[in-house]
């Protein structure tokens, strides 16, 4: 046992040194590259070379997702994805796709290039109880926006509750690097921005658009980002390199938090997103109360229960 005691601290500093050469060596986020020399491979092989880079746009969905969906299909008697897909986004939500799909590629290609690497060994150097903290700091710098636009929404409960998040965590929460307030009853919302409360105040939303190295909005989130970048507490910070810093880190947190649900994303990634963004963004502008029309032809006297 003493023995044990004595290595095992050597033992982890040893595979804390070498993390970083075993990250070079293989990046569980990275796109699989397929040796030259196994070019030719069984018959079970080839989804795998024919897949390539899953995360391109436009590409095939690959044999996995036609075998899914042909199972579907006969096991249901339709697709399902299909049969309950909407059929007026692309046409009426993304008039200005192909505008749309070369911001989208730039953005894409900017994100491979820079900040994917970075949020990656970000991830993998940085330990989780590290980024745990690091999340908590800036979702309680987020209260700020939350509380604003509450306000603006007369959501007096959800003011109520992230006033008393925002009170709580900056004090005992240690500036905010560990939520306490969630152990008090005072649960974190799924925020609020001025987006939503144009949406609140009856402006439509408009159509679908893709902004330069800001990723996904919509013609109504285009001022609420510039309302929002202004109710932000880091917007405030008087010195420029303190400023930066505190944003870049943001930014790199909340992207190694995508790195996981993005390996999950197979076919044509512009569509995915594009959905995944509208369908979220709907969810959030109504709270997430969806009407339900399930058993509303039912008279209720039918029943005598």
């Amino acid at each position: 046992m003493l023995g044990r005691t004595v290595y095992l601290p050597w033992l982890f500093a040893a595979i804390l040194a070498a993390a970083p050469a075993l990250v070079a060596a293989q990046d569980p986020f990275d796109e699989p590259v397929e040796p030259a020399a196994e070019q030719e491979t069984p018959e079970a092989d080839e989804p795998a070379a024919d897949g390539g880079d899953p995360f391109a746009e436009g590409g095939d969905t690959g044999s996995d997702t036609d075998e899914s969906g042909a199972s579907l299909e006969d096991e249901y008697g339709f697709d399902p994805a299909g049969a309950f897909a909407s059929e007026e986004e692309p046409a009426e939500r993304d008039p200005w796709e192909g505008f749309n799909r070369a911001i989208f590629r730039f953005n894409d290609t900017a994100d491979r290039w820079v900040l994917k690497p970075v949020a990656t060994s970000y991830r993998q150097i940085t330990p989780i109880f590290m980024q745990t903290g690091i999340r908590n700091f800036f979702n309680n710098l987020g209260e700020v926006t939350n509380i604003f636009n509450g306000l603006l929404q007369w959501k007096w409960g959800r003011v109520g509750n992230d006033t008393g998040r925002l009170l709580v965590n900056s004090t005992v929460g240690v500036a905010g690097l560990f939520d306490v307030a969630q152990h008090m009853g005072l649960e974190a919302g799924d925020g609020e921005d001025f987006g939503q409360t144009l949406a609140a105040w009856g402006v439509p939303s408009g159509p679908y658009l893709v902004l330069p190295f800001m990723g996904p909005s919509t013609v109504r989130g285009v001022p609420g980002q510039a309302v929002d970048w202004y109710t932000n507490p880091l917007t405030h910070i008087d010195h420029d390199a303190t400023r930066y810093a505190f944003k870049g880190t943001d930014l790199i947190q909340t992207r190694a938090g995508l790195l996981q649900a993005e390996t999950l994303l197979q076919g044509d990634r512009y569509l995915l997103l594009r959905d995944a963004y509208l369908q979220r963004r709907d969810y959030l502008v109504v709270d997430g109360e969806q009407e339900d029309d399930f058993g509303s032809d039912i008279d209720d006297d039918e029943y005598d229960f």
